[in-house]
């Protein structure tokens, strides 16, 4: 049996299926060379990366540009924030995040160490969550991180239900890829070796119930971890362990062992919880409403001619299709969510079963835990500033007059994102630049979100139009409460405008505020409510769009 690689695993090599569609596996391939290089890749690095031509790689990106799965900025393709809702598919369809989740967090808090969930993708292990603590040695691991079962404290774990065909299927790739340069979450090994003791380590593990990583991964890195036994509907392998928990810490603060000794009996206990958990969870509803997906690609087809690849499309949405409560679909029921014909369905299934993201059993159909390989562990680390950034560039190209976002730093906001103009007289605010909250449009935006109690109203005259009395800025905020945005002229500084609209998380709270800044001349007040306040409002819609998909299983950090 032959081995290739897709995204950080080998795989056998199996005969490609006569009914597999091609375009949908060179884009899916196109997807995962993008997350291999963190994100970014210039078209010809592309074409180089794929072997495609340069004709090929051009309709896939604007196939995948049209889905808003990437973004073209000039000549490099760059992963959007909206491709993590194939990765969010799955671990909706999972349910462990939304179950456990909060347990390790718990746990992280208590030990102040970094706790891992992960589960079995193959012969390594993915991460689905991480409650990391911000220290200057810190773990670098992601969501959607794939890592070797042998060099990782769940590895054993999971190994322990390998039957002989796992382990035939490990040491093939350990053959084929000694130095692990296949899995770029982590360091490529220094020395190659065959792993002659890790089946010792999975025995060892089926007799304690746990298991270390003493540095395995890289010197300095150790960790405990004990497995959560699935319940109910939860199968995310088919086998007993729905999923590992970790403790992870360094030699500076513990050995293996006494990560053990100490801490163990805690996590323990976590885990205790977690399966209590998934015994006493309801069962999900499923809900299927059936999309215009079919519409919609005929009409991007028209639209955008030869350059649309409608079978890429489609596949790609056969994944959406999964979610909670519908973590196995049979083939009419993935043809009635996505509004394809049952044969259009079938082609798609079949062609991602054959690259992993699908797993067929008993006529039904389940997303794999490969689907993260989709982008989801670089745009999980992103922040809000990132996600805001091309939505500003294109807002400040509609208004002409300067953008920027800022996010509340304190009794200040603090600007994390700025888009300049080419104006010989313009707003500049550069990022990282703190203004008084009370006296800026993004700030009283910001500050109208909070309860009266918790505002802060104290500023400093600045001009001789800044509002400085407490009951008048609270009778301002109320109003900008209702109308949604705030105005404020020249109280900032002399001949400044400026206008903001929220920007919200998905649970409806202020994080941020967008603005676009010009001075008086440009626009009147009026015209700004009229002309810039719309545009404004569409622009936090876009920014809210991806900021709740990219942040629905993952912290957005908000600087």
């Amino acid at each position: 049996m032959s081995v290739q690689t897709v995204s950080g695993s080998a795989v056998p090599a199996d005969p490609v299926p006569t009914e597999a569609v091609a375009p949908l596996m060179r884009g899916i391939g196109v997807l995962l060379h993008l997350s291999e290089a963190e994100g970014s890749l210039s078209l010809s690095g592309l074409e180089r990366a794929t072997g495609l031509a340069r004709s090929t790689v051009d309709r896939i990106t604007a196939t995948l540009a049209h889905m808003g799965y990437v973004r073209l900025e000039g000549r490099d393709v760059v992963l959007a924030p909206r491709l993590t809702e194939l990765g969010n598919a799955y671990l909706s369809a999972l349910r462990l995040p939304a179950l456990l989740n909060a347990h390790a967090d718990a746990l992280a808090d208590e030990l102040d160490e970094s706790v891992s969930l992960a589960v079995a993708d193959g012969d390594g292990i993915r991460f689905i969550h991480q409650a990391t603590r911000r220290r200057a040695m810190s773990l670098s691991f992601r969501i959607g991180d794939l890592l070797p079962a042998e060099r990782t404290a769940p590895g054993p774990l999971f190994a322990t239900e390998w039957g002989e065909r796992e382990w035939a299927r490990w040491r093939e790739r350990r053959a084929a890829d000694p130095y692990d340069h296949s899995f770029p979450a982590v360091p490529p090994r220094a020395d190659g070796p065959p792993d002659d003791d890790f089946e010792t380590r999975a025995d060892e593990a089926r007799g304690a119930g746990w298991a270390l990583d003493d540095q395995f991964i890289e010197p300095g890195l150790v960790a405990v971890a004990m497995p959560v036994r699935e319940a109910g509907d939860v199968r995310p392998s088919g086998t007993g362990i729905a999923c590992v928990a970790s403790v992870v810490s360094h030699t500076s603060r513990h050995t293996a062992a006494s990560l053990r000794d100490t801490l163990m009996p805690r996590l323990r206990a976590t885990v205790d919880a977690m399966e209590r958990k998934l015994r006493e969870a309801p069962e999900a509803a499923g809900k299927q409403t059936p999309s215009d997906l079919a519409v919609w690609t005929g009409n991007s087809k028209q639209e955008l001619g030869q350059d649309f690849i409608e079978s890429l499309a489609r596949g790609l949405t056969v994944l959406t299709a999964f979610g909670e409560g519908r973590a196995a679909l049979t083939l009419s029921e993935v043809a009635q969510a996505t509004g394809l014909a049952r044969a259009t369905a079938r082609r798609a299934l079949i062609t991602l079963e054959h690259v992993g993201f699908v797993v067929g059993r008993d006529r039904t159909f389940s997303l794999a835990p490969r689907v993260l390989a989709l982008g989801f562990p670089p745009l999980s680390r992103t922040t809000l500033s990132r996600i805001a950034q091309p939505h500003l560039v294109d807002l400040a190209g509609r208004v002409g007059d300067a953008t920027a976002l800022a996010v509340p730093a304190g009794e200040d906001i603090q600007f994390t994102a700025h888009v300049p103009v080419s104006r010989i007289m313009s707003a500049s605010v550069p990022v990282g630049t703190r203004l008084p909250a009370a006296t800026t449009s993004v700030g009283r935006v910001i500050l109208a979100d909070l309860p009266p109690a918790e505002r802060t109203l104290n500023p400093r005259r600045l001009t001789a139009r800044t509002t400085t009395d407490p009951a008048d800025l609270t009778a301002i905020l109320e109003r900008v409460r209702k109308a949604g945005y705030s105005l404020v002229d020249e109280e900032l500084e002399e001949g400044l405008r400026s206008v903001a609209v929220p920007v919200r998380d998905r649970g409806g709270r202020v994080v941020a505020a967008v603005s676009v800044a010009m001075h008086t001349t440009r626009r009147t007040a009026e015209q700004c409510v009229t002309e810039v306040v719309p545009e404004l409002h569409d622009t936090a819609a876009r920014i809210e769009a991806d900021l709740h998909v990219a942040g629905r299983f993952a912290r957005i950090a908000l600087a």
